[in-house]
Parts: C-alpha cells; sequence; structure tokens
C-alpha cells in the first residue's frame, strides 16, 4: 500500500529577504568598492532571491585589515568572557533556527526537513561546544599556554553553507583568531543572516567579517598577506590551486575536499536497516555530500536481496519543493552542477553499466535530478572513479573481507567509509584498514561537534570538529 501525502509546506514569510545585500565589513553592511553585484537563485524554481555585493581585492583587503584591527583586543580577552559571546550566538541561532532553515532550503534547494532537523542543531551545536573549550584551551593538549594564530581567511561550499560555516568560525573565536569568510556564490543568504546575528549579540566590530563573490573573491583571500590560516573546503581541484598558492609561505592551511567513499554491506547485516543507511549514505541532501556514500559495496550472495529492498526504498522518495515538510530529495544547487551529474551519468551508461531510477515526475522549473542507481559498475567505470556530487550510486559487489578492503581503497580519496555487519570484530579489522578519515559502523553520515572529520590523499588534510579542530587555529 503506498501512502499519498498532501502538500505540507513551510511558510517562507518566517525567512525575508531583501532585494540587495552588502559586504559584512567592520561590523557594518557596506557596498562592494566597485559596486559589482551578483544575483543568487533558488535552485528548485529558479527565481532570483537577492541581489548580492562583489566583493573586490579591495574589499577583501579592507576587511582583513578590519580582522587585524580587532585581534588584539578578541585575543586579549580571557577564554570565559569570549565563551559568553559564543553562547549568545548559539542561543539565537537556536531561537531564529526556523527563519534560518527556510533560508537556507530557498538559497540551497536541500529539504526544509534535512535543513530544520539536522543542519540547524548542528550549527547551534557547534557553537555551544567550542564555547564550553574556551576558557580551557590549556587543557586540550596543545601546550599549556596555547595562542591564536591572528586571522583566518575561511572559504566554504555550497552544500552545507551554515553548517560549514559554523564548523570554520566557531572553533576559530573560541581559540581568540578573528575570521573573514567567504561563502559560496550561489548560497551566500544564511551567511550574511549569520552576520545580523552576530551583531545581535554585540560581537565587537572586525571579528567576523564575511565578503560575498566568485573565485575571484576567494583567491585574493587566501593570498593575501594579512591572513595567518587559510581554512577550505570545496573541489579537489580549487584546494590543490590554494595548496600551491599558500606553499611557501607562513600560513597554517587545512583542506576538506572531496569523497568516492564505500558503504560496504556484508552478508550477514540486517538487510532493511543497511537499506536506510545506503539511502541516507547517497541521497541525503541531494547528493552533495563530500563523504557520501557514493560507491555502494555488496557482498555477492546477498546483492540480488539487498537491491530489490534498494530499488523498493527508492520508490518511495520524493522529489520536489525543498520547502514542503514531505519532501525527501530537493534540487540540485545549481545548473552547471546538474550538467556535471548528468554527464558522469551518460558516461555510465556508455561504458555499459546499468542505470534505474524510480518513476518520479519531476518538477517543469529548476534544477532536478531523479535518485540513480548504477549495476554492473566496473572500477574502471568514471561513475566509480570520478566524485558524482549527485543522487547517484555505483554498486559494485565483492566475495571476501580482503576483496572488500582493495575495492574499497582503490580510489584517489580518503574521506570516509560504511561498515555493515552484525560482527564486532569484522567492523575493528575492517576499520583498521581502510584508508578513510572518518568511518561509521553500522549508520552513516553521522556528525557531532565532538567528533573530528577530516580525510587523507586528494580528500585533503587537517581536521575540524572535537578537539582536534582546535590546534588548526592554534600556533602550537
Amino acid at each position: 500500500m503506498k501512502f499519498e501525502y498532501a502538500p505540507a509546506p513551510e511558510s517562507r514569510s518566517t525567512a525575508e529577504i531583501a532585494p540587495s545585500h552588502g559586504l559584512f565589513i567592520d561590523g557594518e553592511f557596506r557596498p562592494g568598492a566597485e559596486g559589482r553585484a551578483f544575483k543568487t537563485v533558488a535552485p528548485a524554481t529558479e527565481e532570483v532571491l537577492s541581489e548580492v555585493a562583489h566583493a573586490t581585492a579591495e574589499d577583501v583587503d579592507a576587511a582583513v585589515a578590519a580582522a587585524r584591527a580587532a585581534f588584539p583586543a578578541w585575543s586579549g580577552l580571557p577564554g570565559a568572557e569570549r565563551a559568553k559571546y559564543l553562547f549568545r550566538i548559539a542561543r539565537l541561532i537556536q531561537e531564529r533556527s526556523r527563519e534560518l532553515a527556510v533560508l537556507e532550503s530557498l538559497d540551497n534547494g536541500k529539504p526544509i526537513r534535512e535543513s530544520r532537523d539536522v543542519d540547524l542543531p548542528l550549527v547551534a551545536a557547534h557553537f555551544f561546544y567550542y564555547a564550553g573549550w574556551a576558557d580551557k584551551l590549556a587543557h586540550a593538549g596543545y601546550g599549556p599556554d596555547p595562542r591564536p594564530l591572528g586571522v583566518a581567511g575561511q572559504v566554504i561550499p555550497w552544500n552545507f553553507p551554515l553548517l560549514m560555516l559554523a564548523w570554520k568560525i566557531a572553533p576559530a573565536l573560541a581559540t581568540g583568531n578573528t575570521v573573514v569568510l567567504k561563502p559560496a556564490e550561489t548560497t551566500p543568504l544564511t551567511a550574511l543572516r549569520f552576520a545580523e546575528i552576530c551583531r545581535q549579540a554585540s560581537l565587537p566590530p572586525g571579528v567576523v567579517n564575511i565578503v560575498t563573490g566568485d573565485g575571484t573573491t576567494g583567491a585574493a583571500l587566501v593570498g593575501h598577506p594579512g591572513v595567518d590560516k587559510v581554512a577550505f573546503t570545496g573541489s579537489t581541484e580549487v584546494g590543490r590551486g590554494i595548496a600551491r598558492a599558500v606553499a611557501g609561505t607562513r600560513k597554517k592551511l587545512t583542506l576538506e575536499l572531496g569523497g568516492k567513499a564505500a558503504n560496504i554491506v556484508f552478508d550477514d547485516a540486517p538487510v532493511d536497516q543497511a537499506v536506510e543507511g545506503v539511502v541516507n549514505g547517497i541521497f541525503f541532501n541531494q547528493g552533495h555530500v563530500c563523504c557520501a556514500g557514493s560507491r555502494l559495496l555488496v557482498q555477492e550472495s546477498v546483492a540480488d536481496e539487498l537491491l530489490d529492498a534498494l530499488k523498493r526504498r527508492m520508490a518511495t522518495l520524493r522529489v520536489g519543493d525543498p520547502l514542503d515538510k514531505n519532501t525527501d530529495i530537493g534540487a540540485i544547487n545549481s545548473p552547471e552542477q546538474l550538467v556535471r551529474i548528468r554527464d558522469l551519468a551518460d558516461a555510465g551508461v556508455a561504458e555499459g553499466a546499468e542505470r534505474w531510477s524510480p518513476a518520479c515526475e519531476l518538477p517543469t522549473s529548476g534544477y532536478w535530478f531523479p535518485p540513480t542507481v548504477f549495476t554492473g559498475v566496473s572500477q574502471a567505470h568514471r561513475i566509480a572513479r570520478e566524485e558524482i556530487f549527485g543522487p547517484v550510486l555505483s554498486v559494485l559487489t565483492f566475495r571476501t573481507p580482503e576483496e572488500a578492503v582493495a575495492k574499497a581503497n582503490n580510489t584517489p580519496y580518503g574521506l570516509s567509509a560504511g561498515i555493515w555487519t552484525e560482527k564486532g570484530s569484522r567492523i575493528l579489522w575492517m576499520a583498521s584498514r581502510l584508508r578513510a578519515g572518518v568511518i561509521w559502523s553500522n549508520t552513516f553520515n553521522k556528525f557531532d561537534p565532538t567528533s573530528p572529520f577530516g580525510g587523507y590523499q586528494e580528500s585533503g588534510y587537517g581536521r575540524e570538529g572535537g578537539r582536534h579542530g582546535l590546534e588548526a587555529y592554534l600556533d602550537v
């Protein structure tokens, strides 16, 4: 029996959007130096949401100067005093969580139930968690008197705009650094709303500055001589360029880049639970997740049973309006990303893999791609090697744990992995052999501010979250 769901839209009125937005520098919103602007669009409808200032090198220079001027007073505050500001920001995020969730879903395209039930609680939790560390840095394991670095230049992606902001700003402020942050060009609105929260929390001017723009703005920030630390989350290609730009300077660098995670299901795993983990691993946030379980490695003896159950579950996924509380899969973030997903899916068919999607009616406006699974995939196929960053799953099989490890590690990435089995000894055996920074057992895509996150190889280096996330912002 299939349930029919009546529309259950969240009201847009909770998140009013101004027709234009300036840059946030030294505690004030201001126009860009050259008056340039770009439009941010709702990916579900292609509606223009607002016009946003495009920061130039001159604007970045002003933002870095503001952060530099604010640094002595901010870093000189006792940790307990800095903690008060972080606690205040965390509480304001909780109070305004409905507004922020609606704004995130409008600007990003992700389902409201994900932004409301996953992103926003985690955003607040990160600020609460690092507020707790602000007066305990001497006990973090980085020496008796760890010092902040100075000005942190932070560049964040479009897949989790507000959560990635929290991952970077919270530890930076807790450790006494000041910040210049550049949000992604396609999703700037929640970062600018966060700037309002900083003012509401009476954060001293210049401690947080937000400059909006495209890759040229990010490059100006990364290359600025007044920046002491660079943090970047995004594509491996851009990450390589940043590493080259920073090489030979005194800047400290952390990179959280792409992934091609293996979700490994053994024959003793509970099928229904594993299927839910597979679905969450690849279709959460439309597959716009760097640690997505985009490769399903299933033991050969249960492959048919698992695939049948997976297809039944995929047939129940609802694709559509991100603001509808019943929606499981929202819109692809941009037309450029949609083209990439389509190209790689077409390559999978051309190389001989079998493509399957459930019957679903996609909206006529906006950017959409159906949940898709490929079987008959070999390790040589592009869909098994390249990061698709969309709702596309490649299925491979294995016979022994050794073969599963070999196939899972056959990738230049090393961000995450999942293991599904009832045997604890097998989980530990696998985890010790998988080259991945984060390994989930009998679950997937679970995040916690107390736990470090990061990868190896082409997935970057450095850790965010937990006690480990403090190190990147301390002179140790």
